[in-house]
């Protein structure tokens, strides 16, 4: 090897073994009711939650609904029993499936998760995975493992950068130095990568830890041992039904950026779980359907707003699947082809109203919404009826003068 080299070459070894190596110390599991000490690494971390959570408390995303957030505490209580006392729930209006348990015992339940867990014994799962979280104090190990391989790498940086600058002077030319100085930047990018990657691979082993957590607690419980890895396959035909390319090629990418199991992998692991546990009941799908019955519309204009229309008409063909909640569904599916607007996609949405139409629950705007769609495809006959059936049964509508105009003229018309 060139003398030159030599410098370069150990920090590389340097830098490839250090972040193989470099490993924090595992965080003890948490005792019931007890707080650290503000001086401590985990009572800094417990402040910085108890700032966050208030934040939580005046959001205006906050769902106040004292029944449902009633019913989702009550389910962690259930889970996690000893720990009662300190898990604090706050459901949040954010389309997205979500939850996050903080070190302090503060709780967030998102919104797109009660409305994709198909029923109790799989929002039982999740909530089970973010206990063994905050039982684990993997935030804790998590913060510990960003500062020492932070620290790591910056030494190492500061190695590198050192030994270069040392061959530079020596080089006797301008291109060898410079040629120096361009391999001690890569390697210092190897090891900025090679310590991410350290970092989220560690965070994937705790989210597998807390896969395994939150089954067996979910299993003592008495809930159906296949309900976590349901959840998870309902997720993946979701993305991949996804408007997006890069959303639909997410679960297949294996990257040191992906925090996260592979999906598949994730799967797998859970079915092998349940493959050896005894058969649990299944949970109350009916008690958990009627708690978050009065949000289905408002969540599902949420999930539209993200403008994924593949995801979101994936959503509610599972939902429909169910046999509940049909006219609302209906409406929303149509409302998504309604908004996409692609080939033949007002015809479906038009499609879908209709269908709407026939159930009870159908939201009032149905009957509006299939008048305006009728009266573009110029079927005057069929707009006439929706709009005559919106005013009778929206009287007080706020756009009923709207609607009265539209009746006037086509009345008018007819008349010609």
């Amino acid at each position: 090897m060139p003398r030159l080299a030599r410098p370069l070459a150990g920090a590389r070894a340097l830098a490839v073994a250090a972040t193989l190596l470099v490993a924090p110390a595992q965080a003890e599991p948490r005792a019931p009711n007890l707080r650290p000490a503000e001086t401590t690494d985990e009572g800094g971390i417990w402040s910085v939650s108890d700032k966050t959570e208030l934040k939580a408390k005046a959001s205006a995303e906050r769902n106040r609904d004292p029944a449902l957030n009633a019913y989702v505490s009550g389910l962690a209580c259930k889970l996690a029993a000893e720990y009662c006392g300190e898990i604090r729930v706050y459901v949040m209006d954010r389309p997205f499936l979500n939850a996050s348990m903080a070190p302090n015992g503060y709780t967030e339940v998102w919104s797109g998760l009660l409305l994709r867990a198909q029923s109790e014994d799989e929002l039982a799962f999740v909530l089970g995975h973010e206990i063994g979280h905050f039982v684990e104090n993997h935030t804790l190990e998590s913060w510990r493992a960003t500062k020492s391989r932070a620290a790591g790498a910056l030494a190492l940086q500061v190695v590198v950068t050192v030994a270069a600058a040392g061959a530079a002077v020596n080089s006797g030319s301008y291109q060898g130095a410079n040629d120096i100085m361009r391999a001690a930047g890569s390697i210092n990018d190897i090891i900025y990568l090679g310590t991410v990657a350290a970092y989220f691979s560690y965070s994937r082993d705790n989210e597998s830890e807390a896969d395994a957590l939150g089954f067996r607690r979910m299993a003592k419980a008495g809930y159906d041992p296949t309900a976590p890895a349901g959840i998870w396959r309902a997720q993946i035909a979701e993305t991949e039904a996804s408007s997006f390319k890069k959303v639909r090629e997410q679960p297949a990418r294996a990257s040191i950026f992906n925090s996260h199991p592979l999906s598949i992998e994730r799967v797998k692991a859970l079915d092998t779980l349940a493959a050896g546990a005894p058969a649990g009941r299944a949970g109350d799908r009916k008690a958990y359907r009627a708690v978050i019955r009065p949000h289905l519309a408002a969540w599902l204009k949420d999930d539209l707003r993200r403008r994924d229309y593949g995801e979101s008409l994936a959503l509610i063909g599972r939902l429909e699947d169910l046999g509940e909640d049909q006219g609302v569904l209906a409406f929303y599916r149509g409302e998504a082809y309604r908004q996409r607007r692609e080939g033949d996609d007002l015809v479906k949405a038009r499609e879908a109203y209709v269908a709407a139409g026939a159930h009870a629950d159908a939201p009032l705007a149905t009957w509006r919404v299939v008048g305006d769609l009728a009266l573009q495809a110029g079927d005057t006959a069929a707009a006439k009826t929706a709009y005559e059936t919106y005013l009778v049964r929206a009287p007080a509508a706020q756009d009923r003068w709207l609607v009265e105009a539209s009746l006037k003229k086509l009345s008018e018309g007819s008349a010609i």
